[in-house]
């Protein structure tokens, strides 16, 4: 059952039918950093990978369950917070050959379009910005559920991820590797798990 919308089983013609009970989830959401997980996976040295996430960020949906083309999202994701479990690996990222966090502190993702795949599959399209250098970035998202909380909070969730190429980004650093090949591979997969809390219901 897809958060937005559930066509109808009656001819094409037919419009699709708006299911009352995810309509009613349109409204404004805060993301729940506590709950939440925003990660990536990149190749190393040509033969494994290496995950890592980053442990504080923030951000808002504005979710529209009658038009899934009007619903929002924005996020802000604090570099500094890397972490891959190697602290020199993680002084490394946050140095200038990568995100310059001093300078650059913010990851940010501004939504600029969204729009229904079918079931319960979403595609989320936005500016990713990392440094100075902001490009379009496309996630693809599944809606989990919604849910009331043991403390009362009605919650959503997603789970999506998407692919970059982060030399786009102006992140360029490498290495080259005696047998060939570099250190680090130029794409990166993004991975999201989010869960948002109801702030406003619609109005």
């Amino acid at each position: 059952m897809g958060l937005f919308t559930r066509k109808s089983t009656a001819p094409a013609a037919t419009t699709a039918v708006i299911d009352p009970a995810l309509a009613a989830l349109t409204g404004d959401y805060a993301i729940d950093p506590a709950h939440s997980s925003i990660g990536f996976t990149v190749r190393h040295a040509m033969v494994t990978n290496v995950r890592g996430s980053f442990g504080e960020h923030e951000g808002t949906l504005r979710l529209d369950g009658a038009d899934p083309s009007r619903s929002t999202a924005a996020l802000d994701i604090r570099v500094a917070s890397v972490d891959t479990g190697i602290k020199d690996r993680d002084a490394h990222l946050r140095g200038d050959d990568f995100f310059s966090a001093e300078k650059f502190p913010l990851m940010t993702f501004r939504s600029t379009a969204a729009e229904a795949l079918g079931g319960d599959r979403y595609r989320i399209t936005g500016d990713l910005t990392i440094k100075d250098v902001t490009r379009p970035l496309a996630i693809d998202l599944e809606f989990n559920g919604s849910a009331t909380d043991v403390y009362g909070a009605e919650r959503v969730g997603f789970e999506g991820s998407a692919e970059i190429l982060r030399s786009e980004w102006g992140l360029t650093w490498n290495a080259a590797l005696e047998a060939g090949g570099v250190m680090v591979s130029d794409k990166v997969k993004l991975t999201f798990d989010i869960s948002a809390v109801r702030t406003a219901p619609q109005g």
